[in-house]
């Protein structure tokens, strides 16, 4: 096995947070375009398990073995884990959050998993949590500006993002606990296709006006026009089954922990690109908000006392 080196680890992790980033702003426009959460989702998840699956079966067709008692943990792992969390994303910065603000809340996945493992596994943790718990809190109230009239923030966005939340811990918790002695690559990949299953059920493609994905759309760059599926393109391989693989890629050089807190700075990164492309201007307070919230994030990502394996990709599946 190839030694580690933490520098390729921390590249890789910031590369993958990059590649996300962008892909949070090329989702907005896809949105505006005119494709639905839903079916948005599905396409970009159809995609990334096409990708992934095509290229393990050229590079390493035998880890796409799969075992009958694994389907049920795949099947929570893709639907829950990658298929809810990017549609709630998706509904979330459908004209409701910006990206930057709703990746801050989807990314506070940490604190509810240090609070699951405390209050329901019964692990210790470090005193840290709570001042975790405590700068996360004071952070969002900081973003969502609850002085302005209850709040600046879209209420159905801001309930929808923490439901992605919610979704993305389960995703961790579920891969970090059952299946340590996977390939997480071949494992990443079922996901994937779990999760092309489920939209294909709830969003079935005879329902779907296909071509919309040939119309020439607007993409804030000048007067350049597009077809919508160049960006549904690059939401599928660039913006899911690229940033994963090298997601994964950086787990062999560094602790979970680690990549974890590189990988925070997604939604600084987000928030920048959507800033320079589409003009979503963030207020000082909210600015200073995802600073504290992002901090108590770090705290939390270090607050249980036992590290656990990490068969998934420590960032955010946006």
């Amino acid at each position: 096995m190839p030694a580690a080196r933490p520098t390729v680890g921390s590249l890789l992790t910031l590369a993958a947070a990059g590649v996300f980033a962008i892909n949070g702003t090329v989702s907005t426009l896809a949105l505006q375009a005119g494709i639905p959460p839903t079916n948005l989702t599905a396409l970009r998840c159809t995609g990334a398990a096409i990708a992934l699956v095509v290229g393990l079966a050229i590079v390493s067709p035998r880890r796409l073995r799969l075992r009958r008692r694994e389907v049920p943990l795949i099947a929570v792992l893709g639907v829950v884990g990658i298929a809810m969390t990017q549609f709630l994303f998706y509904v979330a910065i459908d004209g409701r959050l910006p990206v930057g603000i709703a990746l801050v809340f989807e990314m506070t996945a940490p604190v509810f998993i240090a609070l699951y493992v405390w209050l329901v596994r019964r692990e210790q943790v470090r005193s840290r949590l709570w001042l975790a718990l405590a700068l996360s809190l004071g952070g969002l109230v900081l973003v969502a500006e609850v002085w302005e009239g209850g709040g600046s923030l879209d209420p159905v966005g801001v309930a929808v993002a923490l439901t992605a939340a919610l979704c993305l811990a389960t995703y961790y918790l579920v891969g970090e606990r059952s299946t340590a002695d996977r390939d997480p690559v071949a494992l990443t990949a079922w996901s994937f296709v779990a999760a092309a299953v489920f939209w294909a059920i709830a969003a079935p493609w005879w329902r779907f006006d296909a071509g919309v994905l040939g119309e020439r759309v607007p993409v804030s760059l000048g007067d350049v026009l597009l077809p919508a599926w160049v960006l549904v393109g690059w939401i599928a391989v660039l913006g899911a089954a690229v940033p994963f693989w090298l997601s994964l890629a950086a787990l062999r050089h560094l602790p979970p922990t680690t990549a974890g807190i590189l990988a925070t700075a997604e939604p600084v990164l987000a928030s920048i690109v959507a800033w320079l492309w589409v003009e979503q201007v963030l207020t000082p307070w909210q600015i200073a908000g995802g600073a504290v919230v992002l901090a108590g994030i770090v705290l939390a990502q270090t607050a249980r006392t036992a590290a656990a394996p990490a068969p998934v990709p420590e960032t955010v599946p946006s």
